[in-house]
């Protein structure tokens, strides 16, 4: 489950204080040093109960003029609190994240799946968290060896249960990418958290999986990328460079999602089922154990 970092400081800071102090320190997730730095200015800002209000009453009555750097990119639960910041570890940003609890209304209207509860995943990034108001959500926690995943939708995975638990106020955690799963529950009234989120350039080339817990298998992907859909609108165009990238890239990138991509563009435009036999046959002898599994599925139906 996510590690966690307690952390014995009573003091607050504001939020401007919070962001140039993470900048500075760099915060890389596989550092233990600055993780310690980074969390202890996280408890600081979660010590001061009247920054996020105050913050939220200027982006409703516009009174802040659009200096502020909140923003809601990340959806109606997330609240972006600091703009990103490059360093020599990668990035970060602040987020505050909103969790409603089943009573409340936007729930109601919205649903489970709207705040991800009840849909397993990992991370491709790493976070601190801290629970800043209300009971906070439940979580039930799994670990898991990412190195031995291919990634293909029905692959069953060795999930290894934690515990349930949930994030009360105070409570600080590193997040860890490609190793903890949760599967969220809904708070039982609610809540907010916030996050110290690393950004890592080369995170968009890993997947992030959702997971079935009763068949203890991969069942989706939830990472794709720019790149991917490029490719495929590309082929869809039938232009000769576009294809014969495709070609290259099916190959030989090194990122297995987007090899598959290249396979399945392709297959799009393929005239007749023994000209898609033909490419499918290639992605299985591909090297990737993903594109093979999907490209023996593929073979399956088309006979």
């Amino acid at each position: 489950m996510p590690q966690i970092i307690p952390v014995d400081d009573a003091r607050a800071c504001s939020l401007p204080e919070a962001i140039e102090a993470l900048a500075a320190l760099d915060f890389d997730p596989d550092c233990e040093q600055r993780t310690a730095q980074a969390a202890r200015w996280l408890r600081r800002l979660t010590n001061n109960r009247s920054f996020l209000g105050d913050l939220l009453v200027d982006l409703v009555t516009r009174r802040s003029g659009g200096g502020t750097a909140i923003d809601s990119g990340y959806g109606p639960q997330a609240i972006v609190l600091s703009p990103h910041r490059t360093g020599a570890s990668g990035g970060m940003f602040l987020r505050a994240n909103i969790w409603p609890a089943e009573q409340d209304l936007c729930f109601r209207n919205s649903g489970a799946r709207s705040f991800v509860y009840g849909v397993p995943h990992d991370h491709d990034f790493s976070f601190l968290t801290s629970g800043y108001f209300g009971p906070g959500y439940r979580s039930d926690y799994f670990e898991y060896d990412y190195e031995s995943v291919a990634g293909f939708a029905g692959e069953k995975v060795d999930l290894k249960f934690i515990e349930r638990s949930a994030l009360h106020p105070g409570k600080l955690m590193l997040y860890r990418r490609h190793l903890d799963i949760h599967s969220q529950l809904p708070p039982e009234s609610l809540s907010v958290s916030l996050n110290v989120m690393h950004v890592d350039p080369v995170q968009c080339w890993f997947d992030q999986y959702g997971f079935d817990l009763e068949e203890q298998c991969v069942n989706a992907v939830l990472s794709p990328n720019s790149t991917e859909t490029f490719l495929r609108v590309a082929v869809a165009t039938g232009a000769g460079e576009a294809l014969d990238l495709a070609e290259q890239i099916g190959k030989s990138h090194p990122s297995d999602r987007l090899r598959l991509a290249s396979f399945e563009a392709r297959a799009a435009r393929c005239p007749d089922a023994d000209g898609e036999d033909a490419l499918w046959r290639t992605a299985e002898a591909s090297g990737s154990r993903m594109v093979e599994a999907v490209a023996r599925e593929r073979r399956a139906a088309l006979a």
